[in-house]
């Protein structure tokens, strides 16, 4: 049954269901692919290397053996070196139309990701790279000039941003004119020292990428073995949250209004998360399903957004350091397939209902 579950990672088709079916109740009302938990365990905050070992010992496929290295997750989770940068709401570009001088000049891309132009009107450019949306500006050119030729040139980086936040000086936007870095970041937001950490550094930090991506930087451990991985890349649009030294937390992704971290308190249980999160969004559907990435017990529970909302409802699930809750889209609850997305390590999580 373990290589099935091996092969089944690696082919997303109807043989999932069937897979599916062999685990017991309870296996499947939790989750049907362990090895998605063990992805994610390793992510969030693994509390020390017995816990780790044990998520692996639950898993004993005959061959080949499941291994996850955290390193690799980092390098998969960075942008390449030639990434061509995309533009985006905020950018200044200068748009140079050869032989038109009337078409030639600069224009900031509009928070609706469009530029204007005389004859053509509103073009949608955003997300595109520069050679992309060159094409773009030149099919629509097409139209009422003869044989345009259409070069862009980027002035200001309006839209190459990123988020701080935490345990830092200066939490906030950061601007860039070139690729973000992890050290540059947290550099710029300023190192908050204190008697526990002399040079201020923090002992880990979290990178979130959209609403359902989450990366745990081990950070000095990485400075101290010399890795360059400390150094990670990041992609605009990112948030870093420096945790308080010490500081426990849980995060909250998918679709919610505010995904991110939440401290750990003792006040903090389901509900309260999700709710300090904004709730669900409209994406969520109007019974969305959730799921509690629990670390310390190398767990999955799924629990129905009816369940929580009864009086006593989600007492019985309790929130631990480095946990994850996660609200997938609607039509994600019975049988839904989430390719690195929860989390790098993650290939494929395929989430069942009971």
């Amino acid at each position: 049954m373990s290589t099935c579950l091996l092969q089944n990672i690696c082919c997303i088709d109807v043989s999932l269901t069937n897979s599916a079916k062999r685990f017991t109740p309870m296996k499947r009302s939790y989750f049907t692919f362990i090895t998605s938990a063990l992805a994610l365990t390793v992510l969030l905050f693994p509390a020390t290397g017995n816990s780790q070992q044990a998520a692996v010992n639950n898993v004993q496929p005959d061959t080949p053996q499941l291994k996850i290295s955290p390193l690799k997750a980092m390098q998969n989770f960075e942008p390449a070196t030639d990434e061509e940068y995309e533009i985006g709401p905020g950018d200044e570009i200068n748009i140079d139309v050869a032989g038109y001088p009337e078409l030639t000049g600069k224009r900031t891309v509009g928070p609706d990701g469009r530029i204007t132009l005389p004859v053509t009107g509103s073009i949608q450019i955003a997300n595109q790279t520069r050679e992309k949306a060159a094409k773009t500006i030149q099919d629509a050119l097409a139209a009422y000039y003869k044989n345009p030729s259409v070069t862009i040139g980027i002035d200001k980086y309006g839209s190459n941003r990123i988020l701080i936040l935490g345990n830092v000086q200066h939490p906030g936007v950061l601007y860039y004119d070139s690729t973000p870095t992890l050290l540059d970041a947290i550099a710029r937001g300023g190192l908050m020292a204190n008697s526990t950490t002399r040079d201020g550094i923090p002992e880990k930090c979290v990178i979130y990428r959209g609403n359902d991506q989450a990366l745990t930087v081990e950070l000095k451990q990485l400075l101290q073995s010399g890795s360059s991985m400390a150094d990670i890349r990041l992609r605009r649009n990112d948030i870093i949250f420096v945790p308080v030294q010490q500081q426990d937390f849980v995060s909250i992704l998918g679709e919610v209004q505010h995904p991110g971290a939440q401290p750990l308190t003792p006040e903090l249980n389901l509900r309260l998360a999700i709710t300090q999160a904004g709730g669900p969004t409209d994406g969520a559907g109007g019974s969305p399903t959730i799921h509690i990435v629990q670390s310390s017990t190398n767990k999955t529970i799924t629990l129905s957004w009816k369940e929580l909302m009864t009086p006593n409802g989600g007492n019985e699930v309790t929130l631990h350091a480095g946990d994850m809750v996660f609200i997938p889209k609607s039509g994600f609850q019975k049988f839904a397939t989430v390719v690195s997305k929860i989390s790098p390590l993650a290939t494929l999580a395929v989430f069942a209902a009971p």
